[in-house]
């Protein structure tokens, strides 16, 4: 077993890693009150029931699988529920699922009696590497990615990674992607040992380095007024990518993957376009870049005729670029135009 602790003064918290910890629970987490656990239909039972068990007074609510469920109606649904079971401010709420869980169930607990306690039990490696820890939650809206939401730090997080073996081979390529964005910005040793094939036989090791980059990125900057922006890399276009497909058809994952491939130098590039594809990752994209130039508008890092992007000249070394909006939506276009001819 390991503990992380994110030091943010009086909202620190705990993240514990370890396998077989599920069944446990109630050792890290306080879970002697009403308990509303939110978890969606692609996640095993037994991971939600395994974690009520270990609940005074547990209330489930299970969401349909994918994106889709990040919306107004799920989001609704929660409240609704917290108001039904007389939830107060002394109570909690538990994700125990992947990101879409996390977002909607940290966001629901950020905002229902303007803040109630969450926890997070991450299923799947993308959570258990990236979007489990760091505080950020949301919601989609009108197709566009994460445009409602609030920063809202969990009590605490558990990283059980033997709940990774009913894991679909695509959703594990997906969670490595997000691991390799991290290795690429900031632990060149990471990256060598997914172009070695050692990562991909290692999931703890993967975790813990994937943990301690986040860790050290967001205890700098909880809230994104600089530095954080490095975790961003790849997104840009991801959330375009996403966006342009109606938050469907690839996985967050996969997106990410094909976000980080124009953000890389020439040099770089083919090692990152052999890496993405031993981990079983997308490397090109056929959809229409007018489309993705349109959806880039929208995001958030984007202010006025410029936007912020993160860019990796070399293994362990990024640049924060502030560049025209135009000029991104031009690189858009080439990156599609190339990734036709990788088809």
């Amino acid at each position: 077993m390991k503990t992380i602790r994110m030091e943010f003064g009086e909202r620190s918290y705990d993240i514990t890693v370890g396998r077989g910890l599920l069944a446990s629970a109630d050792r890290f987490f306080s879970l002697d009150r009403k308990v509303l656990v939110v978890t969606d239909d692609g996640v095993p039972p037994v991971y939600a029931e395994t974690l009520a068990a270990r609940c005074a007074f547990p209330v489930t609510v299970t969401l349909p699988q994918g994106e889709a469920s990040k919306s107004f109606d799920s989001y609704r649904r929660i409240l609704s529920v917290l108001v039904e079971h007389a939830f107060t401010r002394s109570d909690c709420v538990v994700a125990v699922g992947g990101g879409v869980a996390g977002d909607l169930a940290g966001f629901a607990a950020a905002t229902y009696l303007r803040g109630i306690d969450f926890y997070n039990v991450p299923t799947t490696l993308l959570a258990q590497v990236d979007s489990s820890i760091g505080g950020k939650t949301a919601i989609d809206f009108d197709g566009y990615k994460n445009l409602v939401g609030a920063f809202w730090q969990p009590r605490g997080v558990l990283i059980d990674p033997d709940v990774l073996s009913t894991l679909p081979r695509r959703q594990l390529a997906s969670g490595a992607a997000e691991a390799i964005k991290m290795a690429l910005t900031s632990d060149p040793a990471l990256f060598s040992l997914f172009e070695t094939g050692e990562a991909f036989r290692d999931p703890d090791t993967v975790i813990l380095r994937s943990l301690a980059v986040k860790k050290s990125v967001v205890e700098q900057d909880e809230k994104e007024a600089g530095l954080r922006r490095v975790l961003n890399f790849g997104h840009t276009l991801a959330h375009a990518i996403e966006s342009e497909n109606g938050l469907s058809g690839y996985l967050h994952g996969e997106c990410v993957a094909l976000g980080m491939i124009p953000m890389v130098s020439d040099a770089l590039r083919p090692r990152l376009l052999r890496v993405l594809a031993s981990a079983g990752l997308p490397v090109a994209f056929s959809g229409d870049p007018e489309k993705l130039a349109e959806a880039v508008r929208h995001d958030k890092k984007a202010d006025g005729d410029a936007i912020s992007v993160v860019f990796v000249p070399e293994p362990g070394r990024f640049e924060i670029r502030r560049m025209p909006l135009t000029e991104y939506q031009q690189d858009i276009v080439r990156f599609v135009s190339d990734g036709r001819k990788r088809i």
